[in-house]
């Protein structure tokens, strides 16, 4: 069986970073490093840097000295800094630069007196990172029909929208294209990060050229699930793991040739264990 990889696949410009980052503070503070939440979603990272002694703590009450890291979807609110501060605690900011630029766009709508949509996950940490920083009220959904009950209630029809950065461009565009049927002003910044673009992309051309696609990385990140979704839209098996340990030899009957991408949060040695395991079946 030929297994081939997307062009675009793993750790994104952001999550490189961010996981530098807790490097250099776990190597410079070898007493102690916390991260406010998991650093990136990538369950098998978080627990290699936990070795190193970065610990997951969920709230900065559980900090009372040394350094804390601000994970890469950002934190729920901008106090967090101060916080941090008038505990004498050093704050190393892991928040993905795209992630900035949505909260500041974010804040720039509200300013200008738009009512503002943010397409995406309300449940997420970056929305909810998001929100934080705004300042203001943001509607977070994936439905035009909520975003065109939500705009009734306003008599000026002035609408903003933003974007989950790892939301897909087809449901953004469509969403976009959908609001200006409602609309008197639309102004729209696209926030999705290059990177999700790429990976979706590449995703889809290799699955169209597969009998099967395996998608690595976290089963709560929300850039491997779409492309999980984007690689079902072509009608194959589609397999969204975690590890080479979760793989099935019943998975692949009659197939020649099959696919593998990985999340933005999956690290090259992830990708590399699964490619190893596939070519050996």
């Amino acid at each position: 069986m030929e297994v081939l990889l997307a062009e675009h696949a793993g750790y994104c410009f952001g999550v490189k970073r961010a996981v530098k980052l807790a490097d250099d503070a776990a190597t410079s503070h070898p007493d102690g490093v916390h991260s406010l939440g998991p650093l990136i979603h990538n369950p098998q990272v978080v627990e290699q840097l936990a070795k190193k002694g970065v610990k997951k703590v969920d709230s900065l009450d559980e900090v009372e000295d040394g350094v804390v890291i601000f994970r890469s979807h950002g934190v729920a609110s901008p106090k967090l800094f101060e916080d941090a501060q008038a505990k004498g605690v050093t704050v190393v900011d892991a928040t993905c630069p795209f992630v900035t630029n949505a909260q500041r766009d974010a804040k720039q709508l509200i300013e200008e007196g738009y009512q503002v949509v943010m397409v995406g996950d309300r449940n997420h940490p970056e929305t909810k990172s998001v929100l934080g920083h705004a300042g203001g009220e943001i509607l977070v959904t994936e439905s035009f029909e909520e975003i065109k009950a939500y705009l009734n209630k306003f008599p000026k029809k002035r609408l903003g929208i933003i974007s989950q950065t790892t939301q897909t461009y087809g449901k953004f565009s469509e969403i976009v294209v959908r609001c200006l049927e409602i609309c008197e002003e639309l102004k729209v910044f696209n926030t999705i990060c290059y990177a999700t673009e790429d990976r979706q992309n590449a995703a889809e051309e290799l699955a169209a050229k597969v009998g099967a696609m395996v998608v690595v990385g976290g089963k709560n990140s929300a850039n491997t699930t779409h492309l999980a979704s984007i690689c079902g839209n072509r009608n194959i098996p589609v397999y969204h793991i975690e590890t080479a340990q979760e793989i099935q030899q019943d998975w692949f009957p009659g197939i020649e040739k099959v696919g593998v991408t990985a999340g933005a949060s999956t690290p090259d040695w992830i990708i590399n264990d699964v490619i190893r395991s596939l070519e050996l079946m």
